[in-house]
């Protein structure tokens, strides 16, 4: 009636007030989130929470922060960003392929590893791309706050999200770039300390480095190498053998290809004053032109000298300054030694007044853990002992440093250690050669540290003084070639025939047979017990 055709109306759900209209394609239709060609339903919690209860407001927040720190881009592809969700899983994925590319390289072989981390390119990348995530994942988070919309929540819930995005940042962006720091500060360290070039190659299947400890006290003229030591490690296995060479080691031969031969043909033979620590002044004041491309001409001198006492090829040296000597072994957190009798702090003799200098203290015996004043009194205090004394106090102090160096240390102080090896250390070990050594050298901390010296306790005392080079150097030949995988069984297979002879023997110098390199203690009747020592 009323002009109104009468038709039945179709039966429609129950709706509140405000709630949104149904599809156009029926009651009860189905969407996807990401349906083409339709707008997503405005009761989407994810992308409308507006809509949304308070609990499920609550869940979504929780949830987009926790994908955003599990799986950043997550949370974005999910709320709608699909660009910028994709963009950024694209660099998660290729992030992972390149942890795992890392994680089999240090399983391995660490080499090219320790090279990109350390090659001045490689390394710069590397940080710039450390730099990129952690500014990335810094975006990303602020980007999923925005995505939650804190002011639908309430107050508390509103200001734990805001600070657990902020913790979340200061985890994830923050390691990060804490971590581009740290590689920064490698970066700077191994260029400043290292050499360029290209890495060397073992000789007769042995790295042979010359290690000196620098002294330039302000009683001496120019700097002396207080002490030195021949460290040979064997290519294969890390065994390792330091070759103490005595300061006052005379008539030091060199081998024909060095520039030397000519100047001194029958050795570093000038008198009394020509013994081994003073060749590095001898060099750099009178012979510098003989070394036109060395940055440290007294440095290569000596490598000649090392060569021509041991017969084996030194293919470089590292010189550690002993007046930061104490800051290295701090930056350790330092070092460990059971010392075998009293060590005076002080004494000696003053050279310009003749009077002996005050004893400020002593290191008793027993096992000490040392921080860098003690123990670099330890390695360089004269009073009351011999230059062996010292020398094997200085052995003790090597092997506890080596010690100390492992992983979590390292790791843990990586800081400190860098920092002082710029200042400590100079070295003309390329830095291309840093993947192999660092290689080697875990290898190396797998066996003890194997001991010898061109004089006592292995030679008689005089033995510096009247060196016979040929006997050394045969000598020498054979505490190497223990210092293999192939010799140490050897040794080991044959340990209980000789125990007997070696007890017998222990008077016998000039000889391999009395201390084998396999032992890491110095016999002590051959020492006083100031130069009595052992790391525990």
């Amino acid at each position: 009636m009323n002009g109104r055709s009468s038709r039945a109306e179709p039966d429609l759900p129950d709706r509140a007030p405000g709630d949104a209209p149904e599809p156009a394609d029926g009651p009860g239709a189905v969407r996807g989130l990401d349906e083409p060609g339709t707008p997503p339903r405005l009761t989407d919690p994810l992308r409308h929470p507006e809509h949304a209860g308070r609990s499920a407001r609550v869940r979504r927040a929780w949830t987009l922060l926790a994908s955003t720190l599990l799986v950043p881009g997550s949370a974005q592809l999910v709320a709608g960003r699909r660009a910028t969700g994709r963009a950024a899983l694209k660099v998660v994925v290729a992030v992972w392929a390149a942890l795992l590319l890392a994680l089999l390289s240090a399983l391995a072989w660490r080499t090219p590893l320790v090279w990109v981390l350390t090659n001045s390119v490689t390394s710069l990348a590397v940080i710039a791309g450390l730099v990129g995530l952690a500014a990335g994942w810094a975006y990303l988070f602020a980007d999923t706050l925005r995505l939650i919309r804190p002011g639908l929540l309430a107050p508390k819930v509103r200001r734990a999200v805001t600070l657990a995005t902020v913790a979340a940042v200061l985890v994830t962006s923050g390691g990060l770039g804490w971590s581009a720091y740290l590689l920064s500060v490698a970066r700077g360290a191994v260029s400043d300390v290292f050499a360029g070039g290209l890495p060397f190659r073992p000789s007769e299947g042995r790295y042979n480095i010359l290690l000196m400890g620098g002294d330039a006290d302000e009683d001496r003229t120019g700097l002396r190498p207080d002490s030195m030591s021949v460290i040979s490690i064997d290519a294969r296995s890390g065994r390792t053998v330091s070759v103490s060479l005595p300061r006052n080691l005379q008539n030091a031969p060199f081998p024909e290809g060095s520039p030397l031969h000519e100047v001194y043909p029958e050795g570093f033979d000038c008198g009394d004053e020509c013994i081994l620590n003073a060749l590095y002044t001898d060099v750099t004041t009178n012979h510098a032109e003989l070394y036109p491309d060395a940055a440290d001409p007294g440095a290569e001198a000596m490598k000649d000298a090392a060569e021509g006492i041991t017969g084996r090829e030194i293919q470089a040296y590292a010189m550690v300054d002993m007046s930061g000597f104490e800051q290295l072994i701090d930056a350790l957190g330092g070092v460990t030694i059971d010392v075998g009798g009293r060590v005076p702090i002080g004494g000696g003799t003053d050279l310009a007044t003749g009077l002996p200098n005050e004893i400020f203290g002593w290191i008793e015996p027993g096992v000490q853990h040392m921080d860098g004043y003690t123990a670099t009194w330890y390695a360089r205090s004269r009073e009351g002992a011999t230059d062996y004394d010292r020398q094997a106090r200085q052995r003790c102090v090597q092997a506890a440093m080596l010690k100390q160096l492992n992983p979590v240390n390292v790791v843990a102080r990586f800081q400190e250690l860098a920092e002082s090896g710029t200042q400590v250390v100079q070295t003309d070990i390329p830095g291309s050669q840093l993947g192999g050594f660092v290689d080697l050298a875990l290898k190396a901390k797998e066996h003890e540290l194997g001991q010898y010296a061109a004089g006592p306790p292995f030679y008689d005392p005089s033995f510096p003084t009247y060196p016979d080079y040929a006997q050394f150097q045969a000598d020498l030949d054979r505490v190497l070639e223990e210092a293999t995988d192939r010799g140490a069984r050897e040794a080991e297979q044959d340990a209980q025939a000789l125990a007997p002879a070696r007890g017998a023997a222990g008077a016998r110098l000039g000889s391999a047979a009395v201390v084998p390199a396999a032992l890491p203690v110095l016999p002590a009747q051959e020492l006083t017990p100031n130069g009595t020592c052992s790391v525990p």
